[in-house]
């Protein structure tokens, strides 16, 4: 008894002493590679009162009810946010292998053997108990540090989640946007079309009385096929852009959406805080995902490490044995066995070593990557910035230049019916004043489209939820 005392004290120390060592290098996070403050940015980096983009449910930002349903709609059956959720399902399942390696497997098992006896008879052996697997006595932190490493895949799988959610909230709403500009320009090239149709039989009835040539005739019928051509463009157009929505909403739109709000009337916040550049590092969860598998590379290192030093395992067993089934169970059947084994690498051809190098080159990449995402994110929140500084008074001007070019045209075409001008001037004035309406709807539509975009970059579409 006393000797089995002594071999259980022996395990329980060696399974304390498991793990005391730790090879992994002490991780820092990585200096930012970008300037203290965005360029483009001239208001203050917080507003009293105006919560940042990330604390913005995209409920309360997006006012429009038939975008809010769609997004619900996109939310549950997106098949690429389906496809992130269930990767977060296997790195779970992934980690939680590699913490069961921390532990040793103990099962139960019944065998019989048969084997010739003293006698030259053949004796039945059966024993019954538990059996301690091997199991790796982490002295050197190598079962940890591939936890560890596994634990850092999870937690990146679940950032790469969350980005994935706020890229769709965001793709669906540009393209929602896409489509109400569609069906502006539409309006806009069915008005065109049909003031085209009446230039043209004006011109053509001149033409017949002989108070117009065949060359206003004929650039009569050029323009009116031009507009026709422009209508089957923007159909196709917003035919593609349906199917588009339809893809990102996982099933075809649902036939009782709510009335969709107009272009100019997207009540979107103009006034979001951009906050400085290392804000970022928290706010945006593709940053954080690339930090963590930073993390990850890092605890690697410490596995590889591990690998020069001796590893030791343990194998046990504590049960009954005896040649009757009837005698299994008796007093003083019972014994404990235990083994343990030492593996001290002498030679591999420089293998460890190799392996040694891959994981910290590996690492130099992550490292890399994780500063890309850095500087990526720091050029979208800038660019963002530059066209809600910009498009403002783009949109004033372009407005501005359709009230005149729609002027230009009424008073052109009031000088041809009276025969004080030629058809050209009227053509001239036509075409401009088409472009003029289509360039207002693509800046309404850009700037839009903008503030969704800044929105995005700025960490917003996904919010943690209150702690319980």
């Amino acid at each position: 008894m006393s000797e089995r005392l002594r071999v259980a004290a022996a395990i329980a120390a060696a399974l304390c002493l498991g793990g005391c060592a730790n090879l992994i290098p002490h991780y820092e996070r990585p200096a930012a590679p970008v300037a203290a403050n965005y360029p483009q940015e001239t208001t203050p980096a917080s507003v009293a009162g105006v919560p940042v983009a990330a604390d913005i449910e995209w409920q309360r930002f997006f006012a429009d009810p038939r975008l809010r349903r769609l997004i619900e709609v996109a939310l549950q059956n997106n098949r690429d946010l389906r496809i992130a959720v269930l990767n977060i399902e296997q790195a779970r399942a992934a980690y939680q292998v590699r913490r069961a390696d921390e532990l040793p497997s103990v099962g139960a098992g019944a065998a019989v053997q048969r084997q010739p006896g003293s006698t030259g008879k053949l004796v039945n052996t059966y024993s019954v108990g538990l059996a301690l697997a091997s199991y790796e006595l982490d002295l050197f932190g190598r079962v940890r540090s591939l936890s560890q490493a596994a634990l850092a895949q999870y937690l990146a799988t679940d950032e790469a989640r969350k980005t994935v959610q706020i890229s769709l909230i965001s793709t669906l709403a540009n393209t929602y946007l896409s489509q109400l500009a569609d069906d502006e320009l539409l309006r806009v090239t069915r008005q065109t079309l049909a003031t085209r149709e009446d230039s043209l039989k004006l011109t053509k009835l001149k033409f017949d009385y002989g108070a117009a040539s065949e060359l206003d005739y004929r650039q009569a019928e050029s323009l009116l096929e031009s507009a026709r051509a422009s209508l089957a463009q923007a159909l196709r157009q917003r035919a593609l852009d349906e199917d588009a929505l339809v893809l990102l909403a996982g099933q075809p739109l649902p036939a009782d959406l709510p009335a969709p709000l107009a272009l100019n009337a997207q009540q979107l916040s103009t006034d979001l805080p951009a906050g400085l550049p290392s804000d970022l590092l928290e706010r945006r969860p593709d940053i954080r995902a690339a930090e963590q598998q930073l993390i990850s590379a890092n605890a690697n290192i410490g596995a590889a490490r591990a690998a020069f030093f001796p590893r030791i395992s343990l194998t046990g067993n504590f049960g009954t044995a005896s040649t009757e089934l009837s005698g299994l169970f008796r007093s003083g059947s019972f014994a404990f066995t235990g083994t343990g084994q030492l593996l001290q690498p002498l030679f591999d051809a420089g293998r460890n070593q190799a392996n040694l190098e891959v994981a910290k080159a590996n690492r130099e990449i992550a490292v890399a990557q994780y500063e890309r995402a850095i500087q990526s994110a720091f050029r979208e929140v800038s660019d963002a910035l530059a066209g809600r500084a910009t498009f403002g008074e783009q949109l004033r001007a372009q407005l501005a230049q359709a009230h005149a070019e729609d002027i230009r045209f009424r008073l052109s075409d009031l000088r041809y019916r009276n025969g004080a001008a030629s058809y050209l001037e009227v053509l001239d004035a036509q075409r401009s004043l088409f472009a003029a309406q289509q360039a207002v709807v693509q800046v309404q539509a850009a700037q839009v489209q903008n503030l969704v975009t800044l929105y995005r970059v700025l960490g917003g579409g996904w919010k943690e939820p209150a702690p319980q």
